[in-house]
């Protein structure tokens, strides 16, 4: 149900108020008696929140609502508002058609494996502990919840000058990043900032195909960088100075070893750029990998000295801050990266980068087919490593064969620091699937 970023699919098929009451109903259910309840810009999330409220209320939790707000503004709403738990209705970078549930803890880190296998069984099982008539929950509207977020972000950064930024919205809830990067200073240019959640500036998922606009007007303009959100802001990427997209693995690289010292450890999932790798190398720092989600990298962050976790999605963790992925936090902390270090383009350059091959190949029944994927990949190889998927390491690079966790895909993906060895690597791995598929037909 819950995927690997919450609930997630198309109003009115798979995601409907009759599910949200549900998820409502057994997050009460689940002891949680104060709960955070906010949403995205999707018309369709009014009337979710007022059935996840409704579900709540019934099983006896007060609600505590703050409307229209990005995911880590209500996320780190849930602490300052002492509440137990939040339930954000987002599909985060997902198109129009689509709404969703995410649930969070006090913490800012999502509900973990064990919560959501709790909620799932509620509802599976249609098990509530509903309210007598006296024992209803309330509700109340809390207003502020923005202004705590900014007052953290104003004092998370310290700006040595004030870079010129285009901040691209995208039409959705993370006009917060240019209210703060203007507070700081900066001359602040904003595009797609109409929230909108039909999202007509451009898809909510900013990718590099996406954000040609933002590279446009950056390179027109005399703006030091661009940074771009999705819908619910909990995403950040970026563009240089000149209009050139930062690729992710490189970005992931410079938030790490900005973050990392000597001994530190940073989180990031199995398909994580080895360019990642050597840069914390360079600071005396270390990779731990986790699965692909994050709520997986959020988990790892609990550990003492893990104090960074990123995606190449844009999901960016810093947990002395918060452990929800925080769009505008990343946008603040990339300025200041700026503001003192110079260029974003140099520093990019910094960053060594390596041949890396994506493909997905589409088979009936993905489970089956890893697991005999698997089988086959153990009799080639001696060490694999089957945290999320099988990858497999080698003195030249790495393959990494996963299920898609949302469609019937197993994704191929392989680097090595050499575009002939990235090249073989990835034909193995192709092979690895597709003769696995032949045998199985």
């Amino acid at each position: 149900m819950f995927g690997t970023s919450g609930i997630r699919g198309r109003v009115g098929s798979e995601v409907t108020a009759a599910l949200a009451l549900s998820v409502g109903r057994a997050v009460a259910s689940e002891g949680h008696e104060r709960v955070v309840v906010g949403r995205d810009v999707r018309e369709s999330g009014s009337m979710f929140v007022d059935a996840v409220g409704a579900g709540l209320r019934e099983c006896g939790a007060d609600v505590l609502t703050v409307d229209v707000e990005a995911t880590p503004t209500i996320a780190r709403a849930i602490d300052h508002l002492e509440a137990d738990a939040g339930v954000v209705v987002t599909a985060s970078h997902n198109p129009a058609t689509d709404n969703g549930i995410k649930l969070w803890n006090p913490s800012g880190k999502a509900f973990g494996p064990d919560q959501r296998e709790a909620i799932e069984r509620r509802i599976r099982e249609d098990d509530y502990e509903l309210a007598d008539w006296d024992g209803v929950g309330g509700r109340s509207r809390r207003d502020g919840v923005r202004d705590h977020h900014a007052d953290a972000l104003r004092g998370a950064v310290d700006l040595e000058r004030e870079p010129s930024v285009v901040v691209d919205v995208g039409n959705g809830a993370g006009g917060i990043t240019a209210a703060v990067l203007d507070d700081l200073g900066c001359q602040v240019r904003t595009l797609n900032g109409q929230e909108d959640g039909s999202f007509p500036g451009r898809p909510s998922e900013p990718t590099e195909e996406t954000l040609e606009t933002l590279s446009t007007l950056v390179a027109a303009t005399d703006a030091e960088l661009g940074v771009a959100h999705d819908g619910d802001a909990d995403r950040m990427l970026a563009v240089d100075g000149t209009g050139a997209f930062v690729p992710k693995d490189a970005l992931l690289a410079l938030f790490a070893r900005e973050a990392a010292g000597e001994g530190d450890r940073v989180a990031a999932p199995v398909d994580t750029s080895l360019a990642v790798d050597d840069a914390l190398a360079g600071v005396g720092a270390s990779l731990t990998r986790t699965q692909v989600g994050d709520v997986y990298v959020a988990e790892r962050t609990t550990e003492p000295d893990v104090v960074f976790g990123g995606e190449p999605s844009g999901a960016w963790i810093w947990p002395a801050e918060t452990r929800c992925p925080d769009g505008p936090l990343a946008a603040c902390k990339l300025v200041e990266l700026v503001a003192e270090r110079g260029s974003l383009s140099e520093l990019v350059a910094d960053i060594e980068q390596y041949p890396i091959r994506r493909t997905s190949i589409e088979v009936e029944d993905k489970t089956r087919v890893m697991a005999d994927v698997a089988d086959r990949v153990r009799e080639r190889y001696d060490e694999i490593e089957t945290l999320d998927g099988v990858r497999v390491e080698t003195e030249s690079g790495w393959f990494l064969l996963r299920a898609s966790g949302t469609q019937p895909l197993i994704r191929v993906t392989a680097e090595a620091r050499s575009a002939a060895d990235a090249e073989e690597l990835f034909e193995t791995a192709r092979a690895l699937v597709t003769e696995t598929v032949a045998v199985d037909a």
